[in-house]
């Protein structure tokens, strides 16, 4: 697991048990540890990728000046609580650091030091969305961009076999295309997700050059749970799925209820063969 560390995060609160110290606000130091996975951060340099701990300060004081607890254990496990509720989090250690602590002897600082993972708090679990992809590739090797892709895609649930098709569309003299599609579980948005898909692409050294001209990789989002989208960055479900018999074939493997009724007889037919299922 990668980590986000915030560091002597300050904040005047009322803690502690004693008479006076449930009058007068006093120092605490915070010091935070996120779990967070950081590989799609750093492919992407997109701040929707990864935990903004510029909000996770903001949210932590807010809610520590407002409490008023007794022990440092039921603060920390709020502090907890509070960060488990960013998206991507999913461990956090909490520091939490009474630099004036009210005891007689010689001591410097008093501190509670907690773990929480999102499975055991009270934070509610990532909603986790069904993505319908289509994959394709006819440039370099094939079978190989296709495996990429799916490794790279998150939790795929489902695959289709792979299967040989002749290019529609586009200039002449293209090579044959591998196609076939696959069912994801994400908890990223529609908008995060298409990026990944295009961040795939580009990761496969995918060329726009020409209009449905020859690539090393195609990922289309063809649903999104029951989403419907209009708008210029995104289309969903995508427009063309009900005239592409290459889309509709491996569709029909991995939810066929996605598919219209009847949809094998309304296509002109095309060369399309199975090659089998895709090792990865």
């Amino acid at each position: 697991m990668d980590h986000i560390l915030i560091d002597d995060l300050r904040v005047l609160t009322i803690i502690g048990a004693l008479p006076h110290e449930r009058e007068i606000a006093q120092p605490l130091r915070i010091d935070l540890r996120l779990g967070v996975d950081l590989h799609n951060a750093g492919r992407s340099d997109e701040l929707t990728d990864t935990v903004h701990y510029g909000l996770v300060c903001e949210r932590v004081v807010a809610m520590a000046q407002d409490s008023k607890d007794i022990l440092l254990e039921r603060l920390a496990a709020k502090v907890a609580d509070v960060v488990l509720e960013f998206d991507l989090v999913e461990t956090v250690d909490v520091t939490l650091t009474k630099l004036r602590p009210p005891v007689p002897e010689a001591v410097g600082t008093t501190s509670v030091v907690i773990h929480r993972s999102r499975a055991e708090a009270a934070a509610p679990p990532l909603e986790d969305h069904e993505v319908i992809v289509a994959l394709g590739s006819n440039l370099g090797d094939r079978l190989g961009y296709l495996r990429f892709a799916v490794q790279e895609l998150g939790n795929v649930v489902a695959m289709s076999q792979v299967f040989e098709t002749e290019p529609v569309g586009g200039p002449d003299d293209q090579g044959a295309y591998l196609n076939m599609v696959v069912k994801v579980q994400t908890s990223l948005d529609p908008y995060a997700f298409i990026r990944r898909c295009q961040r795939i692409e580009a990761n496969a050294l995918r060329q726009r050059i020409v209009r449905w001209g020859p690539r090393t990789l195609d990922v289309d989002m063809l649903f999104y749970d029951d989403v419907q989208i209009d708008s210029e960055r995104l289309t969903v479900p995508h427009p063309r799925i009900n005239e592409r018999r290459f889309v509709l074939t491996p569709l029909s493997e991995v939810a066929p209820e996605r598919c219209p009724d009847g949809w094998d007889d309304m296509l002109p037919p095309s060369e399309i063969h199975a090659r089998g299922p895709l090792v990865v």
